[in-house]
């Protein structure tokens, strides 16, 4: 975005040239931005010659008013928003026919939702609201800006992220893949979608709150996507940690024709936790080197060589191992190119985005209530969606939806001469 860099007697030039047009413009479009980059003082002294200039503007100067209806009055205190400080300042006073106007210089600079943006996104790294202290100077000190002031303007910026968040349109979202997953927060389950375009973009869709992970929960999460425009085809892939509440509301949906792939981490991890320690080497090679294969065929075998494996190791752990069989290969069963195969066949990405929920939550101590949640989860995840990357792979996407298309074509040719 462009800078606004005029020097203070550039200011002084710009005032007494009666040239304050390009100038005000100027401040009005990008002051902002260069007042957050100076010092306080400096940021007020621009501020109070901003406000001369915006006055002479309107009214002319004294010797050649612009409009004798307009008096130029004495001056009154008033504070603005500089970064991440307030700061007094001297506001001249202009009075009409009608009464006081207004600068708009004043207006602008004393608004609190961009002051409220600013300080959230200090928060979000790590700060809680009252630890304000932190943030700002010695000259928002002493203009007594209490921690629940602070606190009221959070609430403001997170609720208002919150209703953009969970009403967002979503038709224009074109779905090749979705990820879902459980985040606990403060006592409750939080499960989330994580959807993944046709283009590779991602993209959070949702969440829905509840007590604990449950189909009824997924259900819920899938309607309400659903209400707002989403198209949950039955060629979208949708890989989970395997949960069965999730994976019951998906097969509630789409019956058959569910395209659902199980994450391998949490299988992996699954396993190894039936095993003592000195086993989880062996079980693990054996196990990566089956789903690293591209061919369905060859990872069914190795996988079923690992099966008997642990079979005289660990009963549990091979029937863990036998009942996700079908699961963990689906992106091998589609014949899903290898990097784009890599990124679908676990839930890391989402994991990834739970990992800066926890550490952006990190200083909330106690959670007052459930909109307190859902605002903060809301606020992060908007957040998050700002550094979002194409996912790995992202242009054999069109490869993958022809290998799909091709998979059900041999599936119904099956099932006829059946």
């Amino acid at each position: 975005m462009k800078q606004f860099t005029m020097s203070p007697s550039e200011i002084a030039r710009a005032v007494a040239n009666q040239n304050p047009v390009y100038f005000i413009n100027e401040i009005l479009q990008h002051g902002k931005n260069a007042l957050d980059s100076v010092t306080e003082e400096i940021g007020r002294m621009v501020a109070e010659a901003i406000f001369m200039v915006e006055r002479e503007e309107i009214a002319g100067p004294r010797y050649h008013p612009k409009d004798p209806t307009i008096r130029k009055w004495a001056k009154q205190p008033g504070s603005i928003f500089l970064g991440k400080s307030r700061q007094r300042v001297s506001v001249p006073r202009l009075r009409g026919q009608d009464g006081e106007i207004q600068l708009k210089s004043y207006r602008a600079l004393r608004r609190p939702d961009v002051f409220s943006d600013q300080l959230l996104t200090q928060m979000l790294t790590g700060m809680s609201g009252r630890r304000y202290s932190w943030l700002v100077s010695d000259a928002s000190k002493r203009l007594g800006v209490s921690p629940s002031s602070v606190s009221r303007h959070v609430v403001r910026a997170t609720a208002r992220q919150l209703q953009q968040f969970r009403e967002r349109n979503l038709e224009e979202f074109l779905p090749f893949a979705v990820m879902i997953d459980t985040v606990h927060r403060g006592g409750m389950a939080f499960i989330v979608a994580l959807g993944v375009s046709r283009k590779g973009q991602k993209q959070v869709l949702g969440f829905w709150e509840g007590a604990t992970e449950n189909h009824a929960l997924c259900l819920e999460l899938l309607n309400d996507l659903r209400e707002r425009g989403l198209v949950l085809h039955e060629d979208v892939i949708f890989t989970t940690d395997g949960g069965k509440g999730v994976i019951k509301a998906l097969r509630m949906l789409f019956g058959a024709q569910l395209l659902h792939q199980r994450c391998t981490v949490h299988k992996c991890r699954n396993i190894l936790s039936y095993l003592p320690e000195r086993y989880h080497g062996g079980a693990k090679m054996r196990f990566n080197r089956a789903i690293e294969m591209s061919s369905y065929e060859d990872a069914k075998n190795e996988l079923t060589k690992l099966e008997k494996w642990l079979r005289p190791l660990n009963e549990s752990a091979a029937d863990s191992l036998r009942e996700a069989f079908e699961d963990i290969l689906t992106v091998q069963k589609l014949n899903i190119p290898g990097l784009l195969r890599k990124t679908l066949r676990s839930t890391n990405i989402i994991e990834s985005l739970f990992s800066q929920v926890r550490y952006s939550e990190k200083n909330i101590k106690r959670w007052r209530s459930s909109r307190m949640k859902q605002r903060w989860l809301g606020t992060i995840l908007l957040l998050c969606e700002k550094s979002f990357r194409l996912v790995n792979g992202q242009n054999q996407i069109p490869i993958a939806i022809g290998a799909i298309k091709e998979y059900r074509l041999t599936l119904a040719l099956k099932m006829k001469v059946a």
